[in-house]
């Protein structure tokens, strides 16, 4: 298998970025929450967000793109903590998608590994993240790399459906 860069995002990668990261929620969701929503998720509308998130950026947000023989196969992002009962100085992974057929092949661990990084740079301890309840494949590589429940709870409607999320919780050192 091909080398895997990690960089940051450009607005080039936008429609790339949105294709990773609808095929993901198709996969990743399928069976947890309603198919018509999954179903009615469009690419073109997602990646023309994603430029206007990153044009009207302020710089706190990290988007970090995993690429591999030139084909985008992986984005995450962080950014401060939304949270109004996170600590000072909580950050927040916000995404973390890898093409299906990337999935277990370590692009996954490496974007987090460089999220990791980039949010202590950042400043950033400890680093929160919501996630469906019942996505245990996800709870799973979460708790491999670290984080642990901290017992908050919330739902999510989607479709119409209420999903329940976790959140997730690691420490990280500032400033490194």
């Amino acid at each position: 298998m091909a080398a895997l860069l990690v960089r940051a995002m450009t607005a080039d990668d936008c429609d790339a970025v949105a294709a990773v990261r609808i095929g993901g929620w198709r996969w990743a969701y399928a069976g947890l929450i309603p198919q018509a929503h999954l179903d009615a998720m469009s690419v073109e509308e997602d990646a023309a967000r994603r430029r206007t998130l990153l044009a009207e950026g302020d710089g706190r947000v990290v988007n970090v793109v995993a690429e591999r023989d030139g084909q985008v196969v992986g984005w995450g992002c962080l950014g401060p903590c939304r949270d109004t009962d996170a600590p000072d100085g909580a950050g927040e992974l916000y995404a973390l998608y890898v093409r299906p057929d990337h999935v277990s092949t370590g692009v996954g661990r490496t974007l987090l590994d460089t999220l990791l990084e980039r949010g202590s740079a950042n400043g950033h301890s400890p680093l929160l993240l919501w996630v469906l309840k019942e996505n245990h494949r996800a709870r799973r590589f979460y708790e491999k790399a670290g984080f642990r429940r901290d017992g908050a709870e919330e739902p999510f409607e989607v479709g119409g459906v209420v999903v329940p999320e976790v959140r997730y919780v690691r420490a990280l050192t500032r400033g490194v």
